[in-house]
């Protein structure tokens, strides 16, 4: 059983699944659904869909270049049936993809913490804007007149002062 690629949107295509195109000079073009043989039609461009494998990968969603990666490559060369080679295979297959998940969730992680920082910032301007909904409101005036200060790092108080 062959699992095939889509050339456009590079998901799997599993057997009895798909559309085959074959072009004028022999090349065959493997789709999984028609809205990707459509799209083929159309010309577009994959990197540029937002959709596909090749647009996140581009736009370094996904992890391009990685050593797990060789191993799902397709090899064309015949091998003679060995049954202790079949169970090594299968057991490294299991092995790589747990590898290859690893990998992916700490890329996703890394590719994330960034925003984490943006976010604090964003609610401590918040904070800020609304504090009047945090106090109390059976303070005195004099009290809620004053400005509550919001902890911020020494770097950002420096910065007010200037």
């Amino acid at each position: 059983m062959r699992l095939e690629k889509c050339y456009f949107c590079s998901s799997t295509i599993y057997p009895g699944h798909g559309i085959c195109f074959v072009r004028n000079d022999c090349k065959m073009f493997r789709f999984c659904r028609s809205k990707c043989h459509k799209a083929f039609k159309m010309k577009r461009n994959p990197r540029k869909v937002r959709w596909t494998k090749a647009f996140r990968k581009a736009a370094g969603k996904e992890m391009t270049v990685d050593a797990v990666y060789d191993f799902e490559r397709r090899r064309n060369e015949p091998v003679k049936y060995d049954r202790e080679l079949w169970s090594q295979t299968v057991g490294a297959i299991k092995r790589v993809s747990e590898i290859r998940l690893r990998r992916e969730r700490q890329f996703i992680k890394n590719r994330l913490k960034p925003n984490k920082a943006e976010e604090l910032a964003k609610d401590q301007k918040e904070v800020e804007r609304n504090i009047e909904l945090i106090q109390e409101p059976n303070l005195p005036r004099r009290l809620q007149k004053q400005k509550v200060a919001v902890p911020q790092k020494k770097a950002d108080a420096e910065a007010m002062e200037m």
